[in-house]
Protein backbone atom coordinates (compact mmCIF):
# COMPACT_ATOMS: atom_id res chain seq x y z
CA UNK A 1 0.00 0.00 0.00
CA UNK A 2 0.98 3.27 -0.93
CA UNK A 3 -0.55 7.43 -0.32
CA UNK A 4 -0.62 7.31 -4.31
CA UNK A 5 -2.74 4.02 -4.24
CA UNK A 6 -4.93 4.51 -1.18
CA UNK A 7 -6.15 8.14 -3.07
CA UNK A 8 -7.63 5.84 -5.31
CA UNK A 9 -8.73 2.53 -3.84
CA UNK A 10 -11.18 5.30 -1.60
CA UNK A 11 -11.78 7.47 -4.16
CA UNK A 12 -13.73 3.81 -5.03
CA UNK A 13 -14.91 2.90 -2.06
CA UNK A 14 -16.34 6.29 -1.00
CA UNK A 15 -20.02 5.89 -2.46
CA UNK A 16 -20.40 3.14 -0.76
CA UNK A 17 -17.91 2.79 2.17
CA UNK A 18 -21.06 3.53 5.04
CA UNK A 19 -23.26 0.27 3.33
CA UNK A 20 -20.58 -1.93 4.66
CA UNK A 21 -18.28 -0.52 7.38
CA UNK A 22 -21.04 1.81 9.10
CA UNK A 23 -24.19 -1.11 9.68
CA UNK A 24 -24.28 -4.68 11.24
CA UNK A 25 -21.94 -5.99 12.68
CA UNK A 26 -18.75 -2.70 11.92
CA UNK A 27 -21.84 -0.03 13.50
CA UNK A 28 -22.39 -2.14 16.73
CA UNK A 29 -18.34 -2.30 17.23
CA UNK A 30 -18.20 1.33 16.39
CA UNK A 31 -21.12 1.55 18.78
CA UNK A 32 -19.72 -0.63 21.34
CA UNK A 33 -16.20 1.79 21.17
CA UNK A 34 -18.12 4.98 21.95
CA UNK A 35 -20.54 3.91 24.90
CA UNK A 36 -18.47 4.83 27.83
CA UNK A 37 -16.60 7.65 26.38
CA UNK A 38 -17.35 10.48 27.68
CA UNK A 39 -16.10 14.18 26.67
CA UNK A 40 -15.97 17.50 28.29
CA UNK A 41 -16.65 20.84 26.59
CA UNK A 42 -13.28 22.58 26.83
CA UNK A 43 -11.31 18.94 25.53
CA UNK A 44 -10.25 18.78 21.75
CA UNK A 45 -10.64 15.38 20.32
CA UNK A 46 -8.87 14.75 17.13
CA UNK A 47 -10.47 11.79 14.55
CA UNK A 48 -7.24 9.91 12.03
CA UNK A 49 -8.78 9.11 9.46
CA UNK A 50 -12.37 9.99 9.85
CA UNK A 51 -13.44 8.52 6.20
CA UNK A 52 -17.23 9.38 6.04
CA UNK A 53 -17.67 10.27 9.29
CA UNK A 54 -19.12 7.31 10.52
CA UNK A 55 -17.59 7.45 14.07
CA UNK A 56 -18.53 10.82 14.27
CA UNK A 57 -22.23 10.22 14.26
CA UNK A 58 -22.20 8.28 17.02
CA UNK A 59 -21.14 11.22 19.62
CA UNK A 60 -22.67 14.33 20.60
CA UNK A 61 -20.76 16.77 17.99
CA UNK A 62 -21.85 20.21 19.76
CA UNK A 63 -20.39 19.84 22.94
CA UNK A 64 -16.78 19.05 22.03
CA UNK A 65 -13.83 20.78 19.62
CA UNK A 66 -13.45 18.32 16.76
CA UNK A 67 -11.10 18.60 14.32
CA UNK A 68 -11.48 15.28 11.83
CA UNK A 69 -8.53 14.45 9.28
CA UNK A 70 -8.48 12.19 6.00
CA UNK A 71 -5.87 11.54 3.06
CA UNK A 72 -8.64 10.60 0.77
CA UNK A 73 -10.85 13.76 -0.36
CA UNK A 74 -13.72 11.78 -1.42
CA UNK A 75 -13.95 9.95 1.93
CA UNK A 76 -13.75 13.24 3.77
CA UNK A 77 -15.88 15.32 1.65
CA UNK A 78 -18.65 12.59 2.10
CA UNK A 79 -17.75 13.86 6.10
CA UNK A 80 -18.18 17.26 5.54
CA UNK A 81 -21.38 16.64 3.52
CA UNK A 82 -23.15 15.00 6.70
CA UNK A 83 -21.73 17.73 9.62
CA UNK A 84 -22.35 20.56 7.37
CA UNK A 85 -23.46 23.58 10.00
CA UNK A 86 -21.36 22.48 12.83
CA UNK A 87 -18.00 23.03 14.02
CA UNK A 88 -16.28 19.96 13.02
CA UNK A 89 -12.44 21.51 11.23
CA UNK A 90 -11.84 19.29 8.45
CA UNK A 91 -8.49 18.63 6.57
CA UNK A 92 -6.91 16.62 4.03
CA UNK A 93 -3.83 15.57 5.72
CA UNK A 94 -1.72 12.32 5.72
CA UNK A 95 -1.99 10.65 9.19
CA UNK A 96 1.65 9.68 9.06
CA UNK A 97 2.86 13.43 9.10
CA UNK A 98 0.33 15.66 10.72
CA UNK A 99 0.98 19.25 11.00
CA UNK A 100 -0.46 19.85 14.49
CA UNK A 101 1.77 21.09 17.52
CA UNK A 102 2.96 18.57 19.86
CA UNK A 103 0.09 17.68 23.01
CA UNK A 104 -2.64 19.50 20.91
CA UNK A 105 -5.39 17.09 21.75
CA UNK A 106 -7.05 15.45 24.66
CA UNK A 107 -8.39 12.47 22.79
CA UNK A 108 -6.98 11.15 19.93
CA UNK A 109 -9.00 8.20 17.97
CA UNK A 110 -8.14 6.30 14.57
CA UNK A 111 -10.69 3.96 13.27
CA UNK A 112 -9.69 1.34 10.84
CA UNK A 113 -6.52 3.50 10.01
CA UNK A 114 -3.49 2.12 11.71
CA UNK A 115 -4.12 -1.20 8.59
CA UNK A 116 -4.52 1.35 5.89
CA UNK A 117 -1.87 3.61 5.77
CA UNK A 118 1.95 2.39 4.66
CA UNK A 119 3.52 2.59 7.71
CA UNK A 120 1.55 2.35 10.81
CA UNK A 121 5.02 2.93 13.13
CA UNK A 122 4.91 6.15 12.24
CA UNK A 123 1.52 6.71 12.14
CA UNK A 124 1.16 5.78 16.09
CA UNK A 125 4.50 8.18 16.36
CA UNK A 126 2.47 10.80 15.46
CA UNK A 127 -1.03 10.09 16.99
CA UNK A 128 1.49 9.84 20.40
CA UNK A 129 2.88 13.14 19.53
CA UNK A 130 -0.35 15.30 18.86
CA UNK A 131 -2.04 13.91 22.25
CA UNK A 132 -1.19 15.75 25.46
CA UNK A 133 0.47 14.39 28.35
CA UNK A 134 -2.17 12.51 30.34
CA UNK A 135 -4.45 12.51 26.88
CA UNK A 136 -5.45 8.95 25.68
CA UNK A 137 -5.17 7.17 22.04
CA UNK A 138 -8.57 4.97 21.19
CA UNK A 139 -7.94 2.42 18.85
CA UNK A 140 -10.65 0.34 16.78
CA UNK A 141 -8.57 -2.00 14.16
CA UNK A 142 -7.49 -5.46 12.98
CA UNK A 143 -4.56 -6.78 13.82
CA UNK A 144 -2.83 -9.87 13.68
CA UNK A 145 -3.28 -12.39 16.22
CA UNK A 146 -1.35 -11.70 19.68
CA UNK A 147 1.00 -15.08 18.83
CA UNK A 148 1.99 -12.84 15.41
CA UNK A 149 1.41 -15.86 13.18
CA UNK A 150 -1.16 -15.06 10.85
CA UNK A 151 -2.77 -18.23 9.39
CA UNK A 152 -2.17 -19.81 5.77
CA UNK A 153 -5.28 -18.66 4.59
CA UNK A 154 -5.09 -15.20 5.69
CA UNK A 155 -0.87 -14.99 4.35
CA UNK A 156 -2.69 -16.06 1.02
CA UNK A 157 -5.21 -13.67 1.39
CA UNK A 158 -2.99 -10.43 3.01
CA UNK A 159 -1.77 -9.27 -0.85
CA UNK A 160 -4.83 -9.42 -2.33
CA UNK A 161 -6.86 -7.53 0.28
CA UNK A 162 -3.58 -5.06 0.59
CA UNK A 163 -5.02 -4.08 -3.26
CA UNK A 164 -8.22 -3.24 -1.78
CA UNK A 165 -6.49 -0.65 0.97
CA UNK A 166 -6.16 -2.34 3.78
CA UNK A 167 -3.81 -4.69 5.43
CA UNK A 168 -4.61 -8.18 7.59
CA UNK A 169 -0.99 -8.63 9.38
CA UNK A 170 -0.15 -5.44 11.25
CA UNK A 171 0.92 -6.20 14.11
CA UNK A 172 -0.16 -4.26 17.29
CA UNK A 173 2.73 -5.51 20.09
CA UNK A 174 4.81 -4.45 17.88
CA UNK A 175 3.74 -1.05 16.63
CA UNK A 176 3.55 -0.36 20.58
CA UNK A 177 6.74 -1.76 21.35
CA UNK A 178 8.63 0.05 18.44
CA UNK A 179 6.91 3.46 19.85
CA UNK A 180 9.40 5.66 21.11
CA UNK A 181 6.87 7.76 22.67
CA UNK A 182 6.18 7.34 26.31
CA UNK A 183 2.59 5.31 25.87
CA UNK A 184 1.44 3.12 28.38
CA UNK A 185 -1.46 0.75 27.14
CA UNK A 186 -4.44 0.53 29.27
CA UNK A 187 -7.13 -0.92 27.37
CA UNK A 188 -6.83 -4.05 24.71
CA UNK A 189 -10.06 -5.73 24.52
CA UNK A 190 -11.26 -8.43 21.32
CA UNK A 191 -14.41 -6.66 19.88
CA UNK A 192 -15.71 -8.66 16.85
CA UNK A 193 -14.08 -11.44 14.44
CA UNK A 194 -13.17 -13.71 17.34
CA UNK A 195 -11.19 -10.84 18.49
CA UNK A 196 -9.39 -9.63 14.74
CA UNK A 197 -11.10 -6.61 16.03
CA UNK A 198 -9.70 -5.24 19.12
CA UNK A 199 -10.39 -2.08 20.87
CA UNK A 200 -7.32 -0.35 22.25
CA UNK A 201 -6.44 2.52 24.70
CA UNK A 202 -3.49 4.40 25.25
CA UNK A 203 -2.77 6.70 27.71
CA UNK A 204 0.76 9.16 27.17
CA UNK A 205 2.78 9.71 30.25
CA UNK A 206 4.42 12.86 31.42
Amino acid sequence: MNNFWNKIIYKIWSPFYDKIFNSGVFLKARKEIFKELTFNEDQHILFVGVGTGADLELIDCSSVHITAIDFSPDMLEKSKEKFKGTTIQFFEMDAQNMSFNDNSFDYVIGSLVLSVVPNPNICLHEMGRVVKNDGKIIVFDKFAPKNNKLSRTKKILRPIIKILGTDIGVEFEELYKDNSINLKLEEDKPIMLNGMYRKIVISKQV
